[in-house]
């Protein structure tokens, strides 16, 4: 009994074994066609000094990376006054904020009166355009407003017997306090507003004011728009152009990412209800 047990097991080490080659080698040949595809025949920068060169392209990384920063600190403080007064009992209306911000979460604006009503404020065609609609978020309030709910009453309660009033405890005592959820919803309004496309593409007409993602689409979709309709032989095509354009785009917010990432842990528990 105890023979056909150790045969048993060697039996079942050797079907591992080869079970594991066999797929291994079906891996291998499956993976033969895109190691093929996608190696390269000549190693070439020859797109990138192309790309680099567009200045259409530099404009709008500009646009994004100035809208980027400036929305954020923006959206930050508008955030910060609203979500604060919220954590007050004695700011009666507390509830029905609340419910009107919750309601935002569960029904989506419509888009045509939501374009008429930006259009009406003057952000048509308009630069603010890609900063004001991004102001508030109502998801990031309530991370924020249940945040200020979390800390210590004390510290506040300290600070109005020396004699601060309520914009000195926000600026003094509860931001300093809040660098989690400062950087985390930093985090979420940067990258909300750095891949923002619907806005631009409904409200811009201008291309000098194109942001990145909306320049993007038109190199991906009009395959002259980077090469110039050139039909010379060059050491590019309007794929490999289309792909360094691509890689532009995404690798700025791809490498504060891992920066980042511990913030995105965090952000997943700030707003849990307690």
């Amino acid at each position: 009994m105890v023979v056909s047990r150790l045969h048993e097991k060697k039996g079942d080490v050797l079907f591992r074994y080869v079970n594991a080659g066999i797929l291994g080698l079906f891996s291998i040949l499956m993976l033969m066609p895109f190691v093929v595809y996608f190696w390269p025949v000549q190693f070439t920068l020859e797109s990138w000094y192309y790309v680099l060169k567009q200045g259409p392209l530099w404009n709008s990384f500009l646009i994004t990376i100035f809208v980027t920063v400036a929305g954020t600190c923006l959206c930050l403080l508008v955030t910060s006054l609203f979500a604060y007064p919220l954590t007050k009992n004695e700011f009666k209306l507390t509830k029905v904020l609340m419910i009107m911000i919750v309601i935002t979460m569960i029904f989506r604006y419509p888009i045509i009166p939501y374009f008429l009503a930006l259009r009406s404020y003057g952000l048509y065609n308009s630069f603010w355009v890609l900063i004001v609609p991004y102001t508030v978020s109502a998801f990031n309030l309530i991370i924020m407003r249940t945040f200020f709910k979390g800390l210590p009453k004390e510290l506040e309660e300290a600070a109005q017997i020396e004699g601060c009033n309520y914009f000195q405890l926000l600026f003094k005592i509860v931001l300093p306090s809040s660098k989690a959820v400062l950087a985390t919803l930093g985090i979420f309004y940067a990258v909300g507003i750095w891949n923002q496309f619907m806005h631009p593409l409904l409200f811009i007409e201008n291309p000098s004011l194109y942001p990145l993602q909306l320049k993007l689409r038109e190199y991906v979709v009009n395959t002259d728009m980077v090469s110039g309709g050139l039909s010379m032989v060059l050491p590019y095509n309007n794929q490999t152009l289309q792909a360094a354009t691509i890689i532009f785009a995404t690798l700025p917010i791809l490498l504060v990412y891992p920066f980042m990432q511990k913030h995105f842990v965090k952000g997943a528990m700030l707003g849990s209800v307690k």
